[in-house]
């Protein structure tokens, strides 16, 4: 079965502040709920570069395997692969749009 979402938020930062964020796996146990583990490369956001982190439910930690597939800095765009348990896989594109400069639209589909 495939589901298709496409989530949207304004963001109160600009978008060069939100696509740091972005490109810097190495913080996002910082504000994503799971906590990460490794990042193989390490350093920015890069094709190729695994992300391994686990998030807790039902009384353990499950793991969580990101694959970074493409990185466009001119455009703001990222794109992941996620493995989750249970045969979850996400096809996620992540865009990130200055509207001013302190606005920023956060895609996350």
């Amino acid at each position: 079965m495939t589901l298709a979402v496409c989530p949207v938020a304004t963001v109160m930062a600009p978008a060069e502040r939100v696509w740091a964020l972005l490109c810097a796996p190495e913080t996002y146990g910082e504000w994503w709920d799971a906590r990460t583990e490794s990042v193989t490369p390490p350093g920015p956001a890069t094709p190729g570069q695994v992300i391994r982190a686990s998030a807790a439910g039902l009384g353990k930690r499950w793991p969580v395997t990101i694959r970074v597939e493409g990185v466009d800095e001119q455009q703001y765009t990222l794109d992941l692969h996620t493995r989750m348990p249970l045969g979850i896989a996400l096809r996620n594109h992540l865009v990130v749009q200055p509207l001013d400069a302190e606005t920023s639209r956060l895609t996350f589909g």
